[in-house]
């Protein structure tokens, strides 16, 4: 038996989730004592491909064809299905991505495997298969125990970290054959946010809410992020009110985040808005009411107004990178 991980590309290059799925997947493959491939589907160079190696990986299998140049969700579940079969894998492994969210299941129906979505920790083999993961839309975390033969695991992004293991790696070309049926719905184009960093694989989010009272006053959150080389982010009543485009709303109907660090601004706390951001490693508020919900869940609070504050935080960051 093996372990088989996914690696999602966007436009031929891997994101830092990939290689962090790859170091999990990994880990999972030296605690059973087995091997870990690597399957790539779509037009990816081979150095790219072999990045894959220094985490771990030492075989991928590269689909390149025509028909899947764009991501089609049966299809590319079809195909991580027949190379989980193709490599005797019995554990799978992906991000739990916008695409992962919608590969998982479809795979583990294909492969009959239970699954775990959003898991946040290594699996614990002692007397049984379980991991860790999120619950309740991140409210909460359960611990999921799979009895199947096979399993797929779907990693949040942020969870695990990168972590180097090089080995040599061997590229394969593999060439399953994909049903019409699978092909019944095409995507034509994918049209991505703009954002310099991508919110769900970001490190550092800033975020604003209602408290910031107009989106003319989004720069100071902009300038903030650009300091911290992070992601922007909003509530969902800005994204509401069109101060900033709903690909930027994080919480329970937007995108679900897990960042090392999350600095709401002018954010009250709502439940909808922590269930999406309730797995980020540390949590720091400013908001001028001193009863805003959010300082219950947060690391770090500071009572202030944010016009106030947040230009401090940016001076005193010129100051230290100076």
């Amino acid at each position: 038996m093996s372990v088989l991980v996914y690696v999602e590309q966007v436009d031929g290059k891997f994101k830092k989730s990939v290689y962090e799925a790859v170091s999990y997947a990994k880990a999972i493959a030296d605690n059973q004592n087995t091997n870990l491939t690597a399957v790539s589907i779509g037009n990816v160079a081979d150095s790219e491909l072999n990045e894959l190696g220094k985490y771990g990986a030492s075989k991928v299998l590269n689909v390149n064809t025509d028909q899947l140049k764009q991501f089609v969700n049966q299809a590319y579940a079809a195909v991580i299905a027949e190379a989980a079969k193709k490599e005797n894998a019995d554990i799978v492994v992906l991000s739990n991505s916008f695409s992962g969210k919608g590969l998982a299941p479809r795979i583990a129906v294909k492969l009959k495997a239970g699954l775990i979505d959003g898991a946040v920790e290594l699996p614990v083999t002692d007397g049984g298969f379980s991991v860790k993961k999120t619950a309740f839309s991140g409210k909460a975390f359960a611990i999921t125990t799979l009895t199947s033969a096979n399993k797929v695991i779907a990693l949040n992004p942020n969870a695990f970290g990168v972590k180097e293991n090089p080995v040599s790696i061997a590229i394969e070309a593999f060439t399953p054959e994909v049903k019409a049926t699978d092909l019944s719905t095409i995507v034509k184009e994918i049209v991505r946010a703009t954002n310099k960093v991508s919110l769900p694989d970001a490190e550092i989010v800033v975020s604003g809410g209602r408290g910031l009272k107009g989106p003319e006053n989004w720069g100071m959150v902009e300038e903030l992020a650009d300091l911290l080389g992070a992601a922007t982010a909003c509530s969902k009543p800005v994204s509401d009110a069109d101060w900033r485009p709903h690909s930027e709303h994080v919480g329970q109907t937007g995108i679900a985040i897990s960042p090392n660090l999350y600095i709401a601004i002018g954010i009250s706390g709502a439940i909808q808005h922590l269930a999406g951001v309730s797995s980020s490693k540390v949590i720091v508020v400013i908001n001028k009411d001193p009863e805003a919900p959010f300082f219950k869940v947060a690391d770090y609070g500071i009572v202030g107004d944010a016009f106030e504050v947040v230009p401090k935080v940016i001076e005193a960051l010129k100051a230290y990178k100076a």
